[in-house]
């Protein structure tokens, strides 16, 4: 019997998405305006990458619904207390923050370079608590909620390498159909296993000169997984200077620590324990 996608007892044509062009860029804009907090109608378009009239509706209609207001004197927009109305029912990871916030102020304290801890949602990494406000050496201070790709950053390879198979292969699936894949070479050697293989046998996951970053090429990242007992829940990434440090010597010098990191976030979880800092 033919699986149904409609729900309406036929089945999909092979090719044909179930989805809707104008849902998915009013959510891009409600994103772009979320993250930077203030932002005007070309910046929105940009950062949502959708053409300027389109914006300009999307954005009259969230002014409409309440969701967000056009600052007096000047013309820029942001969000209006009402956007945390799209969070009720959201379970944040607050125990897993809370785990983890002292031992990651620790390392950030006495390595300097920021920490980040990053899960899965839907098809992308999200980050869920950085220590980037703790430390001078961080181009940005990424606000939980900020959105990497799956393939493009240390974090996705980490987590796709350690997830179970199905999800693996969803999640690469889902990669190759997105513009900005990292490229067919990455995609290629997760979709042949080796990416996996590798990934596994090292432990870790490297990217260098991060393009999908705030500041495109100036970071590279180490990414260890993040354990909850035996269910993956995330991955920890150490992020620095790209001109000053190559990936080989961050893997030299922080691997060990940010591994130390991720076994005491998952003892800390283990003993229910939330310090406190």
């Amino acid at each position: 019997m033919t699986e149904s996608h409609h729900g309406f007892g036929e089945a999909r044509p092979r090719g044909e998405k179930d989805t809707i062009r104008s849902l998915s860029r009013s959510i891009h804009v409600i994103q772009a305006i979320n993250r930077y907090g203030s932002l005007g109608l070309s910046e929105i378009a940009k950062a949502a990458n959708v053409p300027m009239p389109t914006a300009f509706r999307i954005i009259n209609t969230l002014i409409e619904e309440g969701l967000v207001e056009r600052e007096r004197e000047r013309r820029k927009y942001r969000p209006t207390a009402l956007i945390q109305t799209l969070a009720c029912g959201f379970q944040n990871h607050d125990r897993l923050v809370n785990a983890a916030r002292t031992v990651m102020s620790d390392f950030t304290h006495l390595h300097h370079w920021p920490l980040s801890i990053v899960t899965r949602v839907g098809n992308r990494m999200v980050v869920r608590y950085h220590t980037a406000a703790q430390t001078t050496l961080t181009y940005n201070n990424y606000y939980p909620g900020w959105q990497v790709p799956i393939l493009a950053s240390a974090s996705g390879q980490v987590y796709v390498a350690y997830t179970d198979e199905l999800t693996r292969a969803r999640l690469i699936d889902s990669a190759a159909e997105l513009e900005e894949a990292y490229g067919q070479y990455m995609l290629e050697q997760f979709q042949s296993g080796a990416a996996t293989r590798r990934i596994r046998a090292d432990g870790y996951a490297t990217v260098e000169k991060s393009w999908y970053s705030a500041n495109p090429g100036k970071t590279s990242a180490v990414a260890v997984p993040i354990f909850d007992g035996e269910e993956l829940i995330g991955a920890l990434a150490v992020v620095f200077f790209a001109a000053g440090l190559s990936v080989d010597a961050a893997v030299e010098r922080y691997l060990a620590p940010i591994q130390e990191v991720s076994r005491t976030i998952r003892a800390n979880l283990a003993a229910g324990k939330c310090p406190v800092p």
